[in-house]
């Protein structure tokens, strides 16, 4: 679940009622084609072409949504390959951000795949679904984003398992980045923030509190438009790094990006994979 916590976005920010409904009969329409797609084109295409109809879907749904993407630092070559992305996380909005710039599979929680069309257009397009209370998945997991990386996809995931407003960063769970390790993989920190046509920071798009997916939906279409910053650090190799060391260094490099204090040192880390890594997607 998001975290706790109230959004306050300004009423002067609203766009009018019939750009609204265009935006939302846009938006539907759209999901409807990603569903013809990955039901369809997906199963015969291969890791590249994917790749492509990805990133195209990604970018699409932020123009219809009126949110501008700019990319900035050490942004990843398509040709990148064992590559992994980790990101700070904010909204669900946050998976196409990434993939519009950087197409990927993300790691998610099991409980996605039982949501309704949202899960079966996750489980569908590659998404690699995690069970918090497992610690035995962990090698299928391993085994699994060896596969995804072999194959020259990229994948991601968000180490803190859940949301903030994108003004703070929590601990990483370091079980998260095994796999990194594991397949000594490269891994690619970035950092995500939103920001209104003015330069502040938007909360219209922070997926946090009690809010559900179509209240977010509503909020952010109520914007006349948005800017999402997605800022690559410099890479790190996992070889020869334990899943601990990775995460630190990862945890700092975002935390310089967007200019706040890492977590306190004793709330850094977890032990295991069930104390609440809830990668959403």
């Amino acid at each position: 679940m998001p975290a706790a916590a109230s959004v306050l976005v300004p009423r002067s920010s609203d766009t009018r009622r019939l750009v609204r409904i265009i935006r939302w009969l846009r938006m539907l329409t759209h999901v409807a084609v990603g569903l013809l797609m990955v039901g369809s084109v997906f199963r015969r295409a291969s890791p590249a072409r994917r790749a492509r109809l990805t990133g195209w879907w990604a970018r699409k749904l932020l123009r219809i949504l009126n949110i501008v993407t700019a990319v900035h630092g050490a942004r990843p070559s398509a040709e990148s390959r064992n590559l992994i992305v980790a990101a700070n996380h904010v909204s669900w909005v946050d998976i196409f951000v990434i993939s519009a710039a950087h197409p990927a599979r993300f790691v998610a929680k099991a409980e996605i795949r039982d949501w309704p069309i949202a899960g079966w257009l996750s489980e569908k397009a590659g998404t690699i679904f995690i069970r918090r209370t497992r610690r035995s998945d962990t090698a299928k997991i391993n085994e699994l984003m060896h596969a995804v990386l072999a194959e020259g996809a990229t994948i991601g995931f968000f180490p803190e398992g859940t949301t903030t407003r994108g003004d703070r960063l929590l601990k990483f769970h370091t079980s998260l980045f095994e796999p990194a390790v594991a397949n000594q993989a490269t891994l690619a920190p970035a950092a995500i923030r939103y920001r209104a046509s003015n330069g502040e920071r938007n909360d219209a798009v922070a997926f946090i509190g009690e809010l559900s997916f179509a209240e977010s939906v509503s909020l952010i279409i109520r914007q006349k438009s948005m800017i999402a910053e997605l800022t690559f650090a410099p890479p790190i190799e996992a070889t020869g790094l334990t899943r601990r060391e990775l995460a630190l260094e990862a945890e700092g490099a975002i935390a310089a990006i967007l200019g706040i204090a890492p977590p306190h040192a004793h709330h850094r880390f977890t032990r295991s994979l069930d104390e609440g890594a809830e990668a959403s997607g």
